[in-house]
């Protein structure tokens, strides 16, 4: 045992007061612990945590409550270690749950939607991105996830996230298309104008009625580097900047930008508030933040 561990002990036995600095550090972590999910680390006396997936580190800021919130590829290491960034030795170890999530075809799809083909829409799909890419470099305070999160809308689940999909359409042309990619929201089967709320409290980054792709589109920051995402809206009642609380209404549902059929696609993304590289942000399952307990 080192002295200044002797020296603390006996501070503390003879009731005198700690020195500056000598505060324990702690750390404790909870959420969804799968594959795409989210934890969410209390911890005293750090302002950062060091975040090891088995194949590289990384470094994630602890907010003002004294919580960091990690995002969970759907694609991690089944292993995951959090370690306190001011004390290597207040560690955690967390397992987590595979997923299984299938391939599926989607076919009979026109090929306008499958892929901009004109320069009249690549264009617009052009000008589309650059909107989407400046809201997510947007960071706004927030609750993050320690209160947890409210559907956006009812209605079953038509799509999980996660599913490789094939989409296969025929253009005006008569000829055949097709792309592969991976769906990266959780589909909400619901007629066109139904309404959408806010799933958790945040502020409006993104609110544009005729994205390319995404039509109706709203960005909605919940803080703590997470951003819900609304997609193919027929309303968009919000615009960068507004403030709402958990269930206040976004805007209506519809059957804008690459669809097949009425529905909201509800994504979340996560990206690392500690780094201006957004390169590293990816989305995790909604699904799970539905589950997600709030802070004990």
């Amino acid at each position: 045992m080192f002295v200044r561990d002797w020296l603390l002990i006996g501070l503390f036995w003879f009731g005198l007061p700690m020195p500056v600095g000598a505060e324990a550090v702690t750390l404790s972590c909870y959420g969804q612990m799968k594959q795409g999910g989210l934890v969410l680390c209390e911890t005293a006396n750090t302002d950062a945590v060091l975040v090891d997936n088995g194949t590289r580190e990384y470094e994630i800021p602890v907010n003002e409550n004294g919580i960091a919130t990690i995002g969970i590829h759907r694609k991690a290491d089944l292993q995951l270690t959090v370690t306190a960034k001011s004390d290597p030795k207040v560690t955690e170890s967390l397992s987590l749950t595979a997923r299984d999530d299938p391939f599926r075809t989607i076919d009979g799809l026109d090929c306008d939607k499958i892929d901009a083909r004109t320069e009249e829409q690549k264009a617009h799909a052009s000008r589309s991105w650059v909107k989407k890419q400046t809201a997510f470099k947007t960071f706004a305070n927030g609750e993050g996830a320690r209160n947890g999160f409210i559907r956006p809308s009812d209605g079953p689940a038509s799509s999980p996230f996660g599913p490789a999909r094939k989409y296969i359409g025929v253009g005006k042309d008569g000829k055949p298309c097709d792309r592969t990619s991976v769906h990266q929201g959780y589909d909400i089967a619901i007629p066109v104008g139904t309404e959408i709320i806010a799933p958790a409290p945040g502020t409006v980054t993104l609110g544009d009625p005729d994205l390319y792709y995404e039509g109706g589109t709203v960005f909605l920051d919940h803080g703590d580097g997470l951003v819900s995402v609304f997609l193919h809206m027929s309303e968009v009642d919000v615009a960068a900047g507004d403030k709402v609380e958990a269930g206040d209404r976004l805007g209506a549902s519809g059957n804008t930008g690459r669809t097949s059929g009425p529905h909201l696609h509800w994504a979340v993304k996560w990206r690392n508030p500690g780094t201006s590289e957004r390169g590293g942000d990816f989305y995790i399952d909604p699904a799970l933040l539905l589950d997600l307990s709030p802070a004990p």
